[in-house]
C-alpha cells in the first residue's frame, strides 16, 4: 500500500464517527415508514464482507435507510444464468418494490422489459445509455431509468493496453476473458477495443466466454495454448465474484492480467485501471435514497466516473517473473506488496 492510500484510509477511519453524526440537514429520511426496494444481479451472492455490498449499504444509510430498520431489500441473483433474469425481474415487480437497483447491462434490459413505471437505478451499467435507448440524455434521462455508468471507449482500452505494455511485458497477443453474452461484446466492446489495439500494433484475440467459475480453468488453458501474452479481464457478472480464482489461474498459467476494477489485483491479479466500483455502487444506492425521498428518476442526471485508478500487485508481478519499472510504480494510485 502506498503512503497516499494509507493516509486516506486512516483519515476515513478517524472521520467515520463524526460523519455519521453530521449528515446534511434534509438529506435523511425521518419518518418511520417501512420502505421496500429491489436488487437484481447477474452474478452470485457475494461472500460477507464484500466491498460492493458494504458500499450499497453506505449509500442507502447516507439518505436515512437502514435494512432491517426502515428498509426491506428484495435481492435476486441469477448465478450467471442470463435466462433467469426476466423471471427474477418479474418477481421484483410483483413484490411491489418502490425502486429497483440493477447491477450490470443484462439486468437492466430484463427490468426494463418488466416495468415502465417503477424507477430503475443502474450501477456500473450501460456503456452508452442514450445510444441504447435507456435515456433521452445524460443530463435529463426523462424516463424511469437513471443511475451510474462508465463508458466503454478506445481511450479506456488504449490506456489499459498501454499500461500492460509498460509493465515490461512483451506484448503482442492479448486474450479477452468475457462473462456476458458475445452479442453484447460485439455490439458494444469489439470496435473500441479493436481500435485501441490497432493504435498500439497489438492483436486482440477472440473473447473467451465463461458463464461461471467452473469454466475458468479450461478458459485459461485455452488462452495459454493460443500463446496469449496477457489477458484483458472484461467482467460484467460472474467473473467479479470469482476474482480470486482468476488471479490464481493467471499466475498458474503465467498470464499477466489487466482488469477494470481494483478488486482483481487485490485478489491476486496483476493490474487494474478503471473507476472505483464500490464507489459507483455507493453513488447508485444514493440515487435509490433520493428517489425514496421524493426525487423523480427522469430528473436525476446519469453520473459517469471522473477518476480512474491504477492498481498494481507487486507480489503477483514477482510470481510472474516481472519487474515493474519504477516509473510505472510511481504512476500507480495503489501498490500491493
Amino acid at each position: 500500500m502506498d503512503r497516499r492510500t494509507f493516509l486516506a484510509g486512516a483519515a476515513a477511519l478517524l472521520a467515520a464517527p463524526l460523519a455519521a453524526e453530521a449528515q446534511p440537514a434534509g438529506k435523511v429520511q425521518q419518518s418511520g415508514q417501512l420502505r421496500r426496494i429491489g436488487f437484481l444481479a447477474l452474478g452470485s451472492r457475494p461472500p460477507t464482507p464484500d466491498p460492493v455490498v458494504e458500499a450499497i449499504d453506505q449509500g442507502l444509510r447516507d439518505y436515512g435507510y437502514v435494512e432491517g430498520q426502515n428498509l426491506i431489500v428484495e435481492r435476486r441473483w441469477a448465478y450467471g444464468d442470463r435466462g433467469r433474469l426476466p423471471s427474477l425481474a418479474a418477481e421484483l415487480v410483483r413484490s411491489r418494490v418502490e425502486v429497483i437497483l440493477v447491477a450490470g447491462p443484462p439486468p437492466i434490459e430484463a427490468v426494463r422489459q418488466a416495468t415502465t413505471t417503477i424507477p430503475i437505478v443502474t450501477a456500473a451499467g450501460s456503456a452508452d445509455p442514450v445510444a441504447e435507448g435507456l435515456a433521452a440524455s445524460i443530463a435529463r434521462p426523462g424516463g424511469n431509468i437513471t443511475g451510474v455508468t462508465y463508458a466503454v471507449s478506445p481511450e479506456r482500452f488504449g490506456k489499459q493496453l498501454e499500461l500492460l505494455k509498460s509493465a515490461s511485458i512483451r506484448l503482442s497477443r492479448v486474450a479477452v476473458l468475457w462473462d456476458l453474452d458475445l452479442e453484447l461484446f460485439r455490439r458494444v466492446w469489439a470496435t473500441p477495443l479493436r481500435e485501441a489495439a490497432q493504435a498500439l500494433a497489438l492483436q486482440v484475440q477472440e473473447p473467451i466466454q465463461v458463464h461461471d467459475e467452473q469454466q475458468l480453468p479450461q478458459a485459461f488453458a485455452t488462452m495459454q495454448e493460443s500463446r496469449a501474452d496477457a489477458v484483458l479481464v472484461a467482467t460484467g457478472g460472474p467473473l467479479y465474484g470469482a476474482r480470486a480464482l482468476v488471479g490464481t489461474l493467471a499466475v498458474k498459467h503465467r498470464l499477466p492480467t489487466m482488469a477494470a476494477f481494483k478488486e482483481f489485483p487485490n485478489a491476486g491479479g496483476l493490474m487494474s485501471y478503471g473507476p472505483d466500483l464500490p464507489d459507483l455502487y455507493r453513488k447508485a444506492a444514493g440515487y435509490v435514497g433520493k428517489i425514496l425521498n421524493g426525487a423523480r428518476p427522469g430528473d436525476l442526471p446519469i453520473e459517469q466516473p471522473t477518476k480512474y485508478e491504477l492498481v498494481i500487485n507487486l507480489k503477483t508481478a514477482k510470481a510472474l517473473g516481472l519487474t515493474i519499472p519504477p516509473l510505472l510504480l510511481a504512476r500507480a494510485d495503489q501498490v500491493i506488496e
